[in-house]
């Protein structure tokens, strides 16, 4: 059975910092690029980063850039996505997704929730 589970979702202050994690288990995970979606209330759900499924390179949503990381660790079947500098902006439920370097095929966790508020 393919499961992506996120956690470290919460609420935090503005400015305050947070680290989002995906545990992946049924899938050559090796194999799959990952990436991190988020839907904010009344907002479409948007590409936060993307990282290949080596995790030599990444590339985020043009509001994302110099504040979220998205690294990988292989040999875990894990996605993070370590969110500084958080601003109220980024309050959506965010999904871990894996998609197949050699298939259609492609993953989605059931999401976590990232409130950032004073």
């Amino acid at each position: 059975q393919v499961q992506l589970v996120e956690s470290g979702g919460g609420l935090v202050q503005p400015e305050g910092s947070l680290r989002l994690s995906c545990k992946a288990s049924g899938i050559i995970f090796s194999s799959f690029a990952m990436n991190w979606y988020r839907q904010a209330p009344g907002k479409e759900r948007e590409l936060v980063a993307h990282i290949i499924s080596s995790g030599g390179r990444t590339s985020y949503a043009n509001s994302i850039q110099g504040r979220f990381t998205i690294s990988r660790d292989n040999a875990k079947n894990t996605v993070s996505l370590q969110m500084n500098s958080l601003k109220p902006e980024d309050t959506a439920v965010y999904y871990c997704n894996a998609e197949d370097d050699y298939s259609d095929l492609s993953f989605w966790g059931r999401g976590t929730q990232v409130t950032v508020s004073s």
